[in-house]
């Protein structure tokens, strides 16, 4: 996995977001990011027809260009970080095809036919278009929830989970883990919070 990119400056704000921290040269936010965005890649390269062994290398060198690029994103030029992030993956695999095609062909002939290798996927790649895409994003957010969980005391934890995943009332949470149901809102207001800052470039 190639290194967080490095910067000079640094942040202990922890109302930036998850890209923002990366920007900052928070490099457990690195490592969080990609261990968030790592399966998403992999998944994406999967459906783009690579293999396995070639997912995981184009997921590679799509952290690479991002480790290169992160401090130049903007979400205000470049919009939301998933849609970039999708279209250094694109490229990557596209490029990955035109190499592979070109080897199998060989020669001029090949060389020459990479120009006509198309600039987009198939057209139900639209980032929100398919169901698979939709199975991605829940278990995009399903990996956030299992990274931040270890940031909170089990009791927030578990007032979050019961009322938010498993949409228990905020009275019967109160009861099953003896809290007040002042404290129960207050901890999923608190885990809700992060999960939205962990996640804010994503939507």
């Amino acid at each position: 996995m190639p290194p967080a990119p490095q910067n000079d400056s640094s942040s202990g704000q922890t109302s930036l977001t998850l890209v923002g921290r990366v920007q900052a040269d928070d490099q457990a936010a690195w490592q969080r990011l990609v261990d968030l965005y790592g399966p998403l890649i992999f998944s994406w390269g999967c459906r783009g027809g690579l293999s396995v062994e070639d997912a995981a290398d184009v997921m590679q060198e799509v952290f690479t260009s991002v480790a290169k690029a992160i401090r130049r994103f903007d979400p205000a030029a470049r919009g939301r970080f998933r849609g970039w992030l999708w279209t250094i993956t694109r490229n990557k695999i596209r490029d990955h095809h035109r190499t592979s095609e070109a080897k199998a062909r060989g020669g001029d002939t090949a060389f020459g036919e990479l120009a006509e290798y198309p600039d987009q996927l198939p057209e139900q790649w639209d980032d929100d278009a398919s169901d698979v895409t939709r199975h991605e994003v829940r278990a995009l957010y399903h990996r956030a929830m299992e990274l931040i969980r270890t940031d909170f005391q089990p009791h927030t934890w578990q007032a979050f989970f019961l009322s938010v995943v498993e949409e228990m009332p905020t009275a019967d949470v109160a009861e099953r883990l003896s809290m007040s149901p002042n404290q129960v809102r207050q901890a999923k207001s608190r885990v809700l919070r992060r999960l939205r800052l962990e996640l804010a470039d994503h939507e």
